[in-house]
């Protein structure tokens, strides 16, 4: 009996999430366009720019974590792919989330260019009626999906959902921001304020786009981090505090560690430094003894890289 095909949207997966992400955006980003060109809003047009972006990396995200899925997979590490990769693909996880955060700061600074230009030429006509329509009704989906996406990621702690999250949370902040505005310029029609009205919509979007701006950064500088292999403090104190451990406890000279976080992996080498008049061990007692090391550095995971060496030459170590 052949086991069941898994669900495209399924909301317990990491994949099934961004998929159901993906098509709530391209959904989203079709009806801002649509929109944004009949309320003539460049505000609205931003929008669902903004949201295509957010479609693309999406799915870039999706296609980098069915790599890490298949190269962490024992059935396929034989794959053609795999033989490519044999480090495996955790380095694209930090170089997917620092594009898209950067991809994201970019459109958002342009668009804040021609906001700036439109404040400065007199403001821009829009048409009310459809923008607070669409401001409504996207208000309503993306703080849905951004609680549902929340909620089903406690359980997943996945990062690039976790992006995702703070990306529905950021469309949402700009669709409240939109129906401020345009119900703002609703009530201001037709009284002595009204010479107001035209610039409603680019100094929202400059706003939008400020804001817009700032939210990745914080991504983005994590990105790099794990692209630079720049040491987590944390994962190091870690990692040192069991190899001195086991240097004192075994007699040891010394021990060297290397430890980098790319993307969800982590890589971890350890080098001891054992005396070369130590009684000769088995090989059976060693893999004992990388076993014990193994779990005094955490739980084994298919996200976890570790090297563990035992030599009496410390340039083997350097």
């Amino acid at each position: 009996m052949t086991p069941p095909r898994p669900r495209a949207f399924d909301p317990t997966t990491e994949q099934g999430v961004l998929r159901l992400s993906i098509a709530a955006s391209l959904a989203m980003a079709a009806a801002a366009v649509v929109f944004g060109f009949l309320a003539n809003s460049s505000l609205i047009i931003f929008d669902g720019i903004y949201g295509l972006i957010d479609v693309v990396m999406t799915w870039l995200s999706l296609l980098v974590v069915r790599l890490i899925s298949m190269s962490t997979n024992v059935d396929t590490l034989q794959s053609r792919l795999n033989q490519r990769f044999t480090m495996g693909f955790w380095h694209l996880e930090p170089i997917v989330l620092g594009v898209s955060g950067t991809l994201m700061i970019g459109a958002a600074l342009y668009a804040a260019v021609n906001a700036v230009d439109a404040l400065m030429s007199g403001g821009r006509e829009i048409a009310l009626g459809p923008a607070i329509l669409f401001a409504v009704l996207s208000i309503i989906a993306e703080i849905g999906l951004a609680v549902f996406i929340r909620r089903v990621n406690r359980s997943i702690g996945s990062e690039f959902i976790a992006l995702d999250g703070k990306n529905w949370v950021v469309s949402a902040s700009m669709s409240a921001a939109y129906l401020v505005a345009f119900i703002g310029g609703w009530l201001l029609g037709g009284t002595h304020w009204a010479w107001l009205v035209p610039y409603i919509d680019p100094a929202i979007l400059l706003v939008v786009c400020l804001f817009v701006m700032v939210a990745p950064l914080g991504t983005v500088r994590q990105a790099l981090s794990d692209i630079l292999l720049i040491t987590p403090v944390d994962l190091q104190a870690h990692v040192d505090a069991v190899a001195r451990d086991i240097v004192a406890r075994h007699g040891f000279l010394e021990y060297r560690s290397y430890v980098a976080k790319v993307g969800r992996g982590e890589q971890i080498e350890l080098f001891f430094v054992v005396r070369a008049d130590d009684p000769p061990r088995a090989l059976l007692e060693w893999d004992r003894l990388r076993d014990e090391i193994g779990e005094a550095l955490g739980e084994e995971s298919t996200d976890r890289w570790l090297t563990i060496m035992f030599t009496t030459d410390r340039e083997w170590a350097i």
